[in-house]
């Protein structure tokens, strides 16, 4: 609000006490205060003020020229032109509703800045008791500490919220690559298990069957042995479920899921056909499988 609603040149404003005296102790009542306050008639002319009022309108004039007794606050409300002008006629317009009595009080913050500082006000009219005549008194209480506070406030919780989302849309973009790492992973496993299954093993099992020395032989069935460990998905998946085999029941096992018979697998692992019933018989064991009619092969496969 325009600083004009307050201040008047003190050429055109009397000095004189208003007409009805408050007396001493009600001078020293409203100078204690620290709000601006003025006391109205039901013209909304000024009666009285007090020592806060005077010296924030009066800007270091002597005090006693300050007190604007006889000024139409109204109207200075009303020829208020300019920033602030709106705030003012709003008081204006509020002043006189307390005076008809259409509302017990009116209250208004408004924004009074002067050059290089931000003030805020707490505006409150009210009427005073006692019936006629109607006397209203106006108070103007500085804010701006409060305003201040609040408009920190608003920022913290704007860069809070503004942080908030950021950490959302980061969660969001990282759950995204994390997703695409995963498929680009299981993709790529696929790929290489492919390419060991179908472009490394043949020829490794070419290589058992030809006449190697028992070194050889045994460097062979040892890559063999590791390969079948790094291609088998039933590896993978006993892990998962903690089903633990014994390095040459995984390779029974394998075996069996590829559709391998007891003498084929034998054979490939260099056992007698009785170790590689007895391992069937433990995997069955392990593998919780008591009914005879359930197929081992078949149950592999399920779980893989």
């Amino acid at each position: 609000m325009d600083k004009s609603i307050k201040k008047t040149d003190s050429t055109a404003v009397g000095t004189r006490r208003s007409p009805e005296s408050i007396g001493d102790f009600g001078r020293t009542v409203l100078d204690s205060l620290s709000a601006h306050i003025a006391i109205l008639d039901a013209k909304g002319t000024i009666l009285e003020t007090n020592r806060a009022w005077q010296a924030f309108a009066g800007q270091g004039r002597d005090p006693a020229a300050n007190r604007f007794i006889g000024v139409n606050y109204l109207q200075v409300c009303d020829d208020a032109r300019g920033d602030g002008a709106g705030d003012a006629h709003a008081v204006a317009r509020g002043i006189r509703s307390v005076i008809k009595g259409e509302v017990e009080e009116f209250l208004f913050d408004y924004p009074c800045h002067a050059p290089g500082e931000q003030h805020w006000f707490y505006m409150r009219a009210i009427r005073m008791e006692g019936g006629a005549p109607v006397r209203v008194v106006v108070s103007h209480e500085e804010i701006t500490l409060l305003k201040q506070t609040e408009e920190a406030l608003k920022q913290s919780k704007s860069a809070v919220e503004e942080q908030k989302r950021e950490l959302e849309e980061a969660n969001i973009a990282l759950k995204v690559l994390l997703r695409q790492r995963e498929n680009d992973k299981a993709e790529l496993e696929q790929k290489v298990l492919a390419n060991i299954k179908n472009l490394v093993l043949p020829y490794v099992e070419k290589l058992k069957r030809a006449p190697l020395r028992a070194r050889d032989k045994t460097n062979v069935d040892i890559i063999d042995a590791h390969l079948t460990d790094i291609t088998s998905p039933l590896m993978q998946r006993l892990a998962n479920i903690h089903i633990l085999l014994t390095p040459q029941e995984l390779q029974v096992a394998t075996l069996v899921k590829d559709g391998r018979s007891s003498k084929e697998i034998a054979e490939i692992l260099a056992l007698s056909e009785t170790t590689v019933h007895f391992h069937r018989k433990n995997l069955r064991r392990k593998f919780g499988i008591k009914s005879s009619a359930t197929n081992l092969r078949s149950y592999l496969m399920s779980i893989t």
